[in-house]
């Protein structure tokens, strides 16, 4: 039986503002947190946590895709690399590389979007724990936590999950691939689509939140709206420790770190970040990351 090792993921502040104390690790991905989805994959090939001296070793920033894993583990790779050349996982014992589609590194906060949708799609259990109104349209599959009320008017399309403890409507429009976690509150003709809402969220009537990551005890005042397509329809590009990095996505929007607040009608540009702790006036556009 083969044994592999998980070490501890390292700080990543080219993932700021999105990753908190607890880091990579703990982040949710489809409200399960991201070492839950990596120990899973492997599991699933059928290797067991060893320690330091295991056949296999996983990078503790790689997003690994079951069935990538499982194939490496069969042929019995010496490594199983992302397109852009990291080793993702390796083997002490074996012989050859290959090169993975859906298995990346994790380096920047727009890497948890893509592992967002991977997730979302390869799902298989979509479970209605909470109470959703018969008028809901659900063009998609919808999975709903214990205790959230999905309230009259709402259209989900695509894959969603809501957790536990949220209110969600009236009249909202929610497209996938989007995970919202537990304690959320989505208000009044409010549209999300394609994003992650952490716990503690909430965004407040007639906002818009397209591509984008909200982390812990975010605040939208109303009518907070996210940019994410830029007008000649190119990727985007995002300041990362003070150089733009080309995320390669056509639509991105914004990472807003823990707690941060945004006045009425804040108008956010495509890319930009908020930093924990930061807040907007009403009306303020954010053409600039906002830093703590």
């Amino acid at each position: 039986m083969s044994t592999f090792f998980l070490p501890a993921a390292p700080a990543s502040p080219t993932c700021e503002p999105a990753l908190g104390a607890d880091g990579l690790a703990a982040f949710p991905i489809a409200n399960r947190c991201f070492r839950e989805h990596q120990l899973a994959a492997l599991q699933s090939a059928g290797l067991v946590e060893g320690g330091p001296g295991s056949v296999w070793r996983a990078d503790p920033c790689a997003w690994l895709d079951a069935e990538e894993v499982a194939s490496c583990v069969a042929s019995r790779l010496s490594e199983m690399r992302d397109e852009e050349g990291r080793v993702l996982l390796s083997n002490v014992r074996g012989q050859g590389t290959a090169s993975m589609k859906k298995s990346f590194t994790v380096r920047h906060p727009w890497d948890l979007l893509r592992a967002n949708e991977l997730a979302l799609a390869a799902r298989k259990q979509f479970e209605q724990r909470g109470t959703v109104h018969p008028s809901t349209y659900v063009d998609g599959r919808l999975s709903v936590g214990a205790g959230t009320k999905v309230l009259p008017g709402v259209v989900i399309e695509g894959d969603v999950v809501i957790g536990a403890g949220c209110k969600v409507g009236p009249n909202c429009y929610i497209r996938g691939a989007t995970s919202i976690d537990d304690r959320c509150h989505i208000g009044q003709a409010v549209e999300i689509k394609n994003s992650l809402i952490l716990a503690g969220t909430n965004v407040g009537h007639l906002s818009y939140v397209g591509d984008s990551i909200l982390c812990e005890g975010v605040n939208f005042g109303a009518g907070t709206i996210v940019s994410n397509l830029r007008h000649d329809g190119k990727a985007h590009r995002s300041h990362v420790l003070g150089v733009l990095v080309d995320s390669g996505r056509r639509k991105f929007g914004t990472v807003v770190g823990a707690g941060v607040h945004t006045g009425i009608n804040t108008s956010v540009y495509p890319g930009r970040k908020l930093w924990p702790g930061t807040s907007t006036r009403p009306g303020e556009i954010v053409a600039r990351d906002l830093h703590g």
